[in-house]
């Protein structure tokens, strides 16, 4: 017997496909869902492709076809830890940001001599937040610093927070969903100015191909990244460990190249990740620029033309690809759906609790009553969108927007 869950998932499959058919094919299809996941470089995947021929082999065996593998693994550590200011020793691959993220947390507290406090800022990741939650139960002390209207944390709470037990501070350097860029240079010299020896983990995972990015000068000692949010491959992330740096595996297996992270590394994803990290980084200025006259082209578009509708997050300190919108009187996930059906795919919310229509913890941090963060719509854009799509989805927005507000239970006076 199917569980109830599996049941409606299974209706909800039904639905879907059958509205979609009704609906026929939208004149233009945009995707701004890279929250989420999303396109892949063809360089990255023709790496890709290369490396199922040449690295199939596992990288720690001693052979041909295991030297093979063990080469391309090296080369992607050196062309990753070169674009974040890295040595390729430092690097600890794993198969997401989310599982570097926890590797960082619990890692860290595992490594500790003793029950400490582990301090996070209240709008991090779910991958940040949930294994910091687990160590609370296992003992730890957890503290959730607070932050402003636009999601910036305050320095002199975190400092006031800092004690000599703390083994941990996360704080990641550009908000998943909001886009807020922290000053996470700031934030460590607080840190390591009230406690020397409390490690800085900061969740990079957006902030890779957007940003200039040196783990060097920013001085932490852990930062998370993932390869689907540069446009590489989903399965493959990486953790920066400063050199010196002590963790302990939160997972347990048979060793392969690497000690913090058991198993056979996924060589082909690894190097589709390495590869489009080349290209952003080769890239950079070009690619932000552009985002970010996409990213400010549909914010203006759609606060001038949609009455009742918030940014949410800063306006300038702010991720170039970044655009996350509450609309008044409009339910987040119709709104998807409405959008969808006319080529437009964006996500509702916190990507992470959507399905569960829980309101996102970020929004909620920033001050933004329930029904605003119910009626957020979170947009990525990305160096291959055109300003044709934008102006697709400035004609779209307004239409989806009214729509959903004529057909419900509140409308605006």
């Amino acid at each position: 017997m199917p569980s109830s869950y599996e049941t409606m998932s299974a209706d909800l499959a039904v639905s879907v496909k059958e509205l979609l058919k009704s609906h026929g094919k939208p004149p233009r299809e945009v995707y701004l869902d890279h929250e989420n996941s999303g396109v892949i470089f063809p360089e990255a995947l023709k790496a890709m492709v290369e490396a199922y021929s040449r690295g199939y082999g596992h990288p720690s065996i001693t052979h041909k076809v295991g030297w093979e593998a063990y080469e391309l693994l090296y080369e992607s550590a050196e062309v990753i830890a070169r674009a974040i200011g890295a040595n390729t020793e430092e690097l600890t691959f794993t198969h997401s940001g989310t599982e570097a993220n926890n590797l960082a947390v619990m890692g860290s507290a595992f490594a500790a001599s003793g029950r400490g406090r582990i301090v996070v800022s209240e709008i991090e990741h779910l991958s940040v937040i949930f294994p910091a939650e687990k160590l609370s139960k296992l003992g730890f002390e957890v503290v959730k610093v607070p932050v402003d209207s636009e999601g910036f944390v305050d320095l002199d709470i975190l400092s006031s927070v800092v004690d000599k037990d703390t083994l941990l501070v996360s704080v990641g350097l550009v908000n998943h969903e909001i886009g807020t860029v922290q000053d996470v240079k700031a934030i460590v010299e607080v840190v390591k100015d009230r406690n020397p020896d409390a490690l800085v983990h900061t969740d990079a995972v957006d902030a890779l191909g957007r940003l200039k990015l040196d783990v060097g000068d920013l001085g932490v000692d852990l930062a998370s990244f993932s390869s689907h949010k540069v446009y590489g491959p989903k399965g493959a992330g990486a953790l920066y460990v400063r050199k010196g740096v002590k963790i302990e595996p939160v997972i347990h297996g048979q060793l392969s190249t690497q000690k913090l992270w058991p198993g056979v590394e996924n060589v082909p994803a690894i190097t589709g990740f390495a590869k489009a990290v080349e290209i952003v980084t080769k890239n950079l200025d070009k690619y932000a620029r552009k985002m970010a006259r996409l990213r400010d082209e549909l914010i203006d578009g759609i606060l001038g033309s949609v009455d009742y509708s918030l940014l949410n997050g800063p306006r300038w300190k702010r991720a170039p690809d970044n655009v996350n919108i509450s609309f008044l009187y409009c339910e987040g996930e119709a709104l998807t759906v409405e959008l969808s059906l006319r080529g437009v795919y964006v996500s509702s919310g916190s990507a992470c609790t959507s399905r569960i229509l829980e309101p996102s913890h970020v929004l909620l941090a920033i001050g933004r009553r329930y029904e605003e963060a119910h009626g957020s719509i979170l947009m990525k854009v990305t160096p291959m969108h055109s300003m044709e799509d934008i102006k697709y989805v400035l004609e779209q927005v307004p239409q989806a927007v009214e729509r959903i507000r004529s057909i419900g239970p509140v409308t605006p006076r």
